[in-house]
């Protein structure tokens, strides 16, 4: 691969994070948005969206790719198993829609999306200290523009 020649100031970045658990997801975000910033990335050029819940994260990713002009999105929830189904429900609807957005558009959505068996591991994940994982999403995110850049040129 060859050495990156990307301009991060025009790189426009949508970040779509869930309300639902937002004492996690807040955390994320602001993780998400110093990475963004720390590459580059100028505040103008960051567009954060908050829909209800994880469930929701896909149809807003969509959204954002349809109508801004964006680069790529960063998807940012937290779906923490409780004593029923409906964990197995969210899980496989954000994977599958997440997924389903990557293989259809020509602009990444990276994976913030935590699945946890209780609230400490949600938190753990969450914290700066560990390695939050809104941070590795945008980050991914970074890589996979970078990443599609290259290729880009490289046809060109």
């Amino acid at each position: 691969m060859r050495e990156s020649n990307v301009d991060w100031q025009k790189i426009k970045v949508a970040l779509v994070a869930a309300k639902w658990n937002s004492f996690i997801t807040d955390e994320m975000l602001g993780a998400a948005i110093h990475s963004l910033k720390d590459k580059g990335i100028s505040d103008e050029n960051i567009f954060v969206y908050r829909c209800p819940g994880s469930f929701e994260i896909p149809l807003t990713c969509k959204w954002c790719l349809e109508h801004l002009d964006v680069d790529g999105v960063v998807a940012i929830g937290a779906v923490i198993r409780g004593g029923t189904p409906h964990f197995g429900y969210v899980c496989d609807a954000v994977t599958r829609g997440i997924t389903d957005l990557n293989m259809s558009s020509s602009r990444p959505v990276s994976f913030g999306i935590l699945t946890t068996d209780d609230v400490e591991q949600a938190e753990e994940r969450a914290s700066v200290d560990k390695g939050n994982k809104g941070a590795e999403a945008a980050i991914a995110l970074c890589e996979m523009i970078e990443l599609k850049l290259s290729i880009q040129n490289e046809a060109s």
